[in-house]
């Protein structure tokens, strides 16, 4: 079931441990993961706490390395102010509540200017060297990442896949994007709802959230992540147009084929993951997102690059079973 999100009964302590000795603690958000966040008030002072626990599988140690490398290629990532990496807390830099993805849809900020901005971003990641340490985003895990869709979409609509014949549909064309030369540092989870609209110069002024699970891969996951987003909408004209931006004018066949891949990767990840969430952690709200999951992934698998999957499906998921399904059974 979902975290209820009442603070650790060690937060007090560890605030005034670290010079926060009576702040209000309040609750201020969670996500899909067991991470909760609360906002902690001590006079005019403001932060962030974060409980990442260890006995739900939890480790901020990720999140402490990515940070701390975002920040030194001059990034925008929240501060570190206080530590336990033991007990799962940390006390981060309150990045404020401009967060992108509710601005663009109250119209509070140019569509196109944000869009633009992070794909620079992500350019700039692109070329900029990657933590010392960092795992590779390989085959291994991207085929245990598609393994959620058998795992967990399949069955919660009655249906029984082969293991052996999915994994066989993927070989040629993951081989397209794994073992990348270079490698880059992929954030995994870039989109509008993970960005921070700050006061701050160039591309300092977005904010960065939700990375410790980065790995070192192909570039254009993170921008398929930002431009196939399962949580809004992004105009085609504004894919494009981004697409374009981001390969200084034109993107180059082989990268469309990556991005193409990846998307279909990941679009498919996420429909287990959403399914997961719903059967497994009592988050049935995420079930509204799987019809705009599945327009992604039907484009995806129009691309020549993802023949061999889009033929699995046809064979093995048909239409009733696709975006139309996704109701949640009342209790």
């Amino acid at each position: 079931m979902a975290p209820a999100m009442i603070p650790p009964d060690d937060a007090p302590a560890f605030l005034a441990a670290h010079g926060w000795a009576g702040a209000t603690i309040a609750p201020l958000a969670g996500d899909a993961s067991f991470r909760r966040y609360f906002r902690v008030r001590d006079g005019a002072r403001v932060a962030v706490l974060m409980d990442a626990p260890p006995a739900k599988g939890e480790d901020v140690r990720p999140f402490l390395a990515i940070a701390r490398h975002l920040a030194r290629l001059g990034l925008s990532a929240p501060a570190i102010l206080a530590e336990d990496v033991e007990g799962g807390l940390l006390l981060l830099e309150d990045l404020g509540d401009r967060l992108v993805g509710p601005l663009l849809r109250a119209d509070a900020t140019p569509e196109a200017e944000i869009y633009g901005a992070a794909v620079d971003l992500l350019r700039g990641l692109a070329a900029a060297p990657l933590p010392a340490g960092l795992p590779p985003y390989d085959r291994a895990v991207l085929e245990r990442e598609l393994d959620l869709f058998v795992d967990w979409y399949g069955p919660a609509l009655g249906l029984t896949f082969d293991r052996a014949g999915w994994r066989a549909a993927w070989q040629p064309v993951l081989g397209l994007v794994e073992a990348p030369r270079p490698p880059v540092l992929v954030l995994r989870d870039f989109h509008v709802d993970n960005l921070m609209l700050l006061d701050r110069p160039g591309l300092a002024g977005l904010g960065l959230l939700d990375f410790q699970d980065a790995l070192a891969g192909h570039a254009a996951y993170d921008l398929v992540s930002l431009l196939q987003d399962a949580r809004r909408t992004v105009s085609p004209a504004i894919e494009a147009a981004m697409l374009a931006r981001y390969g200084g004018g034109a993107i180059d066949p082989g990268f469309r084929a990556a991005y193409e891949v990846l998307g279909a990767q990941r679009n498919i990840k996420i429909l287990g993951i959403f399914t997961r969430l719903w059967k497994r952690d009592g988050k049935p709200g995420y079930l509204r997102h799987q019809p705009r999951v599945w327009g992604y992934v039907e484009r995806n698998l129009a691309h020549p690059a993802l023949a061999p999957v889009a033929d699995w499906f046809a064979r093995h998921v048909p239409a009733a079973a696709r975006a139309a399904a996704w109701e949640p059974t009342p209790a």
